[in-house]
């Protein structure tokens, strides 16, 4: 068990691994996210600008290979930010990514 006091390489494992994620950005309002490597749960999107707090996409597991679309129609694709969040079977940590359109 890590203490407070332990120094945060202790506290934190060092878990990093390439992002799954390939954005296709062809069309800025509708990119689409495809999982470019193994199984993950859990993933959720949050589309997000500096005057919306946005809106929340479950999508649950995502398979190896599989593209979800998100629809940004109704904001400045300029202005928004969109956060993918998933588990990864293999270590049931959280991970979170951030990327522009």
């Amino acid at each position: 068990m890590t203490r407070p006091s332990d120094p945060p390489s202790a506290r934190f494992p060092d878990v990093s691994y390439p992002v799954p994620w390939r954005i296709d950005r062809r069309d800025r309002t509708h990119p689409v996210v495809t999982n470019a490597d193994g199984g993950l749960d859990f993933v959720r999107a949050f589309a997000r600008t500096s005057t919306n707090p946005g809106r929340t996409l479950l999508w649950g597991r995502v398979r190896p290979g599989e593209q979800m679309e998100i629809c940004l129609c109704d904001t400045d694709v300029d202005d928004v930010v969109v956060t993918l969040a998933w588990f990864r079977p293999e270590d049931g940590l959280e991970y979170v990514w951030r990327f522009v359109v």
